[in-house]
């Protein structure tokens, strides 16, 4: 990453056709591969650490892609996906009954907001299919303050 560090004074300079040039003099670094912001009074901000996925968030990606995958034909069966990818039928198939989920439960999903006691294995092995019918919707609805439709 590069550092970017006012070095100098900074000063106005008049151009020949009338505008003002800001010169900053900068000395720019490199640093432990993340940005940083210097503001002008040289506090430094740090940006946020990337967390990683969540389990359910990386079996929710999958999901989608291989259920994109099936969809454009790059492959032609769940089978044909299970042996490409190493895993069991079984699993491709949980994975994909998640791209059914209510989009309130997706986004539970993606912002780490779903209840703990909501396991990966309930909701792959036996998804929702009418989704204001499913019990723990009220309480996703209270945490992200919407209601299903």
């Amino acid at each position: 990453m590069s550092a970017i560090r006012v070095a100098g004074k900074t000063e106005v300079a008049p151009c020949s056709d009338g505008k003002l040039t800001l010169q900053i003099p900068i000395q720019i670094r490199r640093c432990s591969g993340c940005k940083k912001i210097t503001l002008p009074n040289g506090v430094i901000g740090m940006p946020q650490k990337l967390s990683r996925p969540t389990s359910m968030q990386q079996a929710l990606a999958r999901g989608h892609r291989w259920l994109a995958m099936l969809e454009s034909g790059e492959v032609k069966t769940l089978r044909e996906l299970a042996i490409r990818e190493g895993v069991d039928n079984s699993y491709v198939s949980r994975m994909i009954n998640l791209t059914m989920l209510s989009p309130y439960i997706v986004a539970a999903i993606l912002d780490d907001s779903l209840p703990d006691h909501i396991t990966l294995l309930e909701l792959a092995a036996d998804p929702p299919l009418v989704w204001e019918n499913v019990p723990v919707m009220d309480v996703i609805c209270a945490t992200h303050s919407f209601a299903p439709a």
